[in-house]
């Protein structure tokens, strides 16, 4: 009887394939070139994932990949641009009095939604309204609290007095939905870059964004 190891099929066979491909590539230059140049590319995939999450802590790497054109959200005149990530959504470096948080950028959700822990960073106090808040989410309906940000910045752009809601449900994602979007001069997609474009532009702060 041969002994279970937990090992899926997908995995076995990924192993028994890197295997065959460095024999091959002992006896192929090609390949052994090859398999140099896709492990180079993935190491520089790894990295440039881990700068990424790291910048919103760290100012060096910030300016770091400023300078390599690497940013993931830029100010460019009185827009903001902000790059697709690599899960195929867009998100947004927002700054709610002295927290700055990145945020879902949905255009399909019609409130801006906080997490329970950012409305307590940000020194939120979410009330239960007269008339529930019911929201449909991927995890089913929820029962949501509301609140008001005096003000949030995101570079050029202020938006004050924004309604929110707050649910532990959220974990830990905040979203910024169209109650925000609609308040823009404009927005769009360009190929794989999201444009906003404010009302009236604000000068930038430190924590508000990065000049390009």
């Amino acid at each position: 009887m041969i002994p279970d190891l937990g090992i899926s099929m997908p995995v076995a066979i990924v192993a028994v394939a890197v295997i065959l491909a460095l024999v091959l590539a002992r006896r192929v230059p090609i390949l052994r070139v090859a398999l140099n140049l896709v492990s180079w590319l993935i190491l520089g995939g790894l990295l440039l994932v881990v700068l990424q999450q790291r910048q919103q802590f760290d100012p060096y790497i910030q300016r770091a990949l400023q300078v390599l054109n690497l940013q993931d959200q830029n100010v460019i005149g009185d827009t903001v641009r902000i790059r697709m990530a690599p899960d195929g959504h867009f998100w947004a470096r927002v700054t709610i009095g002295d927290v700055t948080r990145r945020m879902l950028v949905d255009s399909g959700a019609t409130l801006t939604a906080l997490s329970t822990d950012t409305a307590h960073a940000v020194g939120l106090r979410p009330s239960t309204p007269a008339f529930p808040v019911i929201l449909n989410t991927a995890n089913g309906m929820i029962r949501a609290e509301t609140a008001k940000i005096d003000s949030l910045r995101i570079g050029t752009i202020r938006a004050d007095d924004v309604p929110v809601v707050v649910s532990s449900a959220f974990g830990g994602t905040d979203v910024l939905g169209m109650n925000f979007l609609s308040r823009l001069k404009s927005w769009r997609v360009e190929g794989s870059t999201l444009i906003l474009e404010p009302h009236h532009p604000q000068p930038l702060t430190g924590r508000s964004g990065t000049t390009a």
